[in-house]
């Protein structure tokens, strides 16, 4: 039973940082063509598109909107862990 929890952890934990750092380093990368001459306007366009999606999700600041996100996936994630381990617990024990 102790590494059902374990794997139960791991994707929770998992679920929740990929989309964080997902859309952590596509913040980051267009905030920084944001400072390319050329292609400025795609960088800030993006960016600005972005902080407001996130800001609907986070009731008005971008940072709440980033856990929500990261806090949902890792909450579908263990569903479907959990989901997993009933529906192939009978092949473990035999």
């Amino acid at each position: 039973m102790t590494k059902h929890i374990r794997s139960l952890a791991m994707t929770a934990l998992f679920s929740f940082a990929l989309p964080v750092v997902l859309v952590s380093s596509l913040l980051t990368g267009l905030w920084l063509i944001s400072f390319m001459p050329l292609i400025s306007f795609f960088g800030q366009c993006g960016t600005s598109l972005l902080l407001q999606f996130l800001i609907v999700f986070g009731d008005g600041s971008a940072i709440p909107g980033l856990l929500i996100i990261g806090a949902t996936c890792s909450l579908v994630g263990g569903v479907f862990d959990l989901f997993n381990f009933y529906l192939y617990q009978d092949v473990h024990h035999s």
